[in-house]
């Protein structure tokens, strides 16, 4: 595990350094990309409301449309039972 060196104190095993050394590095590399690594998920987090936001709009608005389409089917049908509206029938 630990090695005892000359003076008696323990030295941390090679793999254990290198571990250290590049968990520092990470930390290192992370502290210094943060700021651009916020802004990409800022802007990935906008693109995909944005694309809800307009998904979820387009729906809503493709039923208001089928509603009106079948109101104004109600009203054909009405008005073919009816008869034609002329000036001897009116």
């Amino acid at each position: 595990m630990a090695e005892k060196g000359a003076d008696g104190s323990a030295k941390p095993a090679p793999a254990t350094e290198q571990q250290l050394l590049r968990r520092r590095q990470e930390l290192d590399y992370w502290k210094k990309n943060a700021a651009r690594l916020r802004g990409r998920n800022l802007l990935t987090g906008l693109s995909i409301g944005g694309f809800v936001v307009g998904m979820f709009s387009y729906t809503i608005l493709s039923v208001k449309q089928e509603r009106i389409v079948e109101e104004l089917d109600d009203e054909v049908k009405i008005h073919i039972h009816s008869g034609p509206r002329t000036g001897a029938n009116s």
